[in-house]
């Protein structure tokens, strides 16, 4: 036997907010800018007041980086944040903002880490 629901009940069904985030973060919005988390929007924050002090330049946003493998791109990773780093000797740095370190991201880490010879930093 099978069940069938109304339309009424399957409108409800639709109705009803979807899940959150399954780590916790609020989306949240500074700048007129949407960050996946607030955590994130206070690096930027911090990232800003070190590029007006001239600490760092360059700064970008959600920088794409192709992962290729024997000449195909098999997908992209967004960085949250790539700058100069004059501090350091004036070498880039990517960081990604992470409350959950996970399985898929280190993969990919060692892939940026591979094809790029960049370190994918995380901040907590």
């Amino acid at each position: 036997m099978t069940e069938r629901m109304t339309a009424q009940q399957y409108r409800e069904v639709i109705a009803q907010p979807k899940r959150g985030n399954k780590f916790g973060a609020k989306k949240t919005v500074k700048h007129g800018i949407t960050f996946d988390s607030k955590r994130e929007s206070e690096v930027y924050d911090d990232l800003l007041i070190l590029a007006r002090a001239g600490e760092i330049s360059g700064l970008d946003r959600q920088r794409v980086f192709n992962l290729i493998v024997n000449g195909e791109i098999i997908g992209r990773y967004n960085a949250d944040f790539a700058f100069i780093d004059h501090r350091v000797d004036g070498r880039l740095r990517v960081v990604d903002v992470k409350g959950v370190v996970t399985r898929d991201f280190k993969r990919v880490q060692k892939i940026i880490k591979a094809i790029y010879n960049i370190d994918v930093e995380v901040w907590k």
